[in-house]
Parts: C-alpha cells; structure tokens; sequence
C-alpha cells in the first residue's frame, strides 16, 4: 500500500499547485492567528479552489467556536477539519455534526499514556493525528518541527485510524514509516526553508521519499 501525503501549512498559490502536482494526497490550511502559516478565509478558499478535486483539504483549527466551523463549510468547504486544540470527544463530535466534514483530532504525544488518549475519539473522528507534544511554552499547538518516541503510539496503533506527524524530514520520514507502520504522513516545518515559507523542491522529495518507503 502506498503511503499517503497530507503537506501541512501551504499559503500561497504557487505551492498549492505545485503540491498537489507532486502528487499530495493531503493539504493543509491553517486558521490560527499565531501561526506563521495563518491563512485568511477569502485566501483560503482561493487555495481550496487550486487543490479541489486533487486532493483532500483540511482545515486546521485550535478549539473553534461555532461561527469559525461555519464560516469554513460556508466560504471555504474543506473536505477535513482537523482539530488541533484541546476539543473533547463530545465537542469533535459536535464539530463533525455541524460541518459536515470529516474530523481528525491531533493527539500530542510524549509518552505511551498520551497515545492512549486517542482511545476515547476512536468512534467521533475519522483520523487521530499522532504529533509530538509541544513544550509548554510553546506558542504553537502544532508545526513544531519536534520529533517524539514513534514506539509510543504501538500499543495504539493497530486501534485507531491515523496519521504521523512531527518532526518528519526528506531525511527520516522512511524511519518513521518503518517504525509505526503508519500508512499517513502529515509534515509543515519539515518543507520549510523558514517558518511558514514552503519550498516546492523539498515538498517533491519528501512526497517522493514517502511514497517510496514501501
């Protein structure tokens, strides 16, 4: 089975296209202020148009209110909504009730405890998000470009639907894949060449470092 590819954090036109034609199956909006990667609504929606019917979009998001899971199925109609906050099962299943779309719920992890978390979203979300957790003073929930313990997710692997997020590089995505089986792949930081700046070269070759892996 051919590994999948979710390109995280994509901003501008130019890098839409070429990730979608370097065969992404994922791609990634996010809509959190603090983040060097933030996308307005109205730019967002120009993004979704460029990647629409070529790959699924999803639209990150950290604890939003009601108006904000509106405003996405209303102007820019995302395929997934993932969320990144500290949303519980009844409010993921709420989020999945009122957009319509599907949800991935991220799970931060540290240790084997932090990965039995994703137990309890099993039956709301469609994808658990298996990402480093970040340090407690970090600013942003996620795109840290931190790696964590892959073999911690082992007990719950088999369990859940999921994705494999942070960290990854063109240099040990193959690793990763290799020690958690993980048939999606989620990266941002690890295709920057700096903070929220994708570089189209290394979005070609860790799309192609990953679909190689098997």
């Amino acid at each position: 089975m051919t590994v999948e590819v979710k390109i995280c954090g994509i901003s501008t036109p130019d890098i839409m296209d070429a990730t979608v034609e370097a065969g992404a199956d994922y791609v990634g909006l996010v809509f959190f202020p603090k983040s060097p990667r933030h996308v307005s609504l109205s730019k967002a929606r120009e993004l979704a148009e460029i990647a629409s019917g070529r790959a699924d979009v999803v639209a990150l998001v950290v604890d939003p209110d009601d108006r904000l899971i509106g405003e996405l199925g209303s102007k820019v109609g995302p395929d997934i909504i993932q969320l990144h906050g500290r949303e519980t099962p009844e409010r993921t299943a709420e989020v999945a009730e009122r957009s319509g779309a599907r949800t991935m719920k991220a799970i931060g992890v540290s240790d084997a405890s932090d990965a039995e978390r994703a137990r309890a979203y099993a039956d709301v979300a469609d994808l658990i998000l298996f990402d480093a957790k970040p340090p407690k003073d970090a600013v942003l929930p996620g795109g840290n470009g931190l790696p964590f313990d892959w073999t911690a997710i082992a007990p719950v692997a088999g369990d859940v639907d999921y994705m494999l997020s942070g960290g990854l590089t063109v240099q040990n995505v193959a690793d990763g894949i290799a020690a958690t089986g993980a048939s999606r792949i989620d990266v941002s930081s690890g295709v920057e060449r700096a903070p929220g700046e994708k570089d189209a070269d290394l979005i070609r070759a860790f799309i192609q470092a990953a679909k190689s892996a098997r």
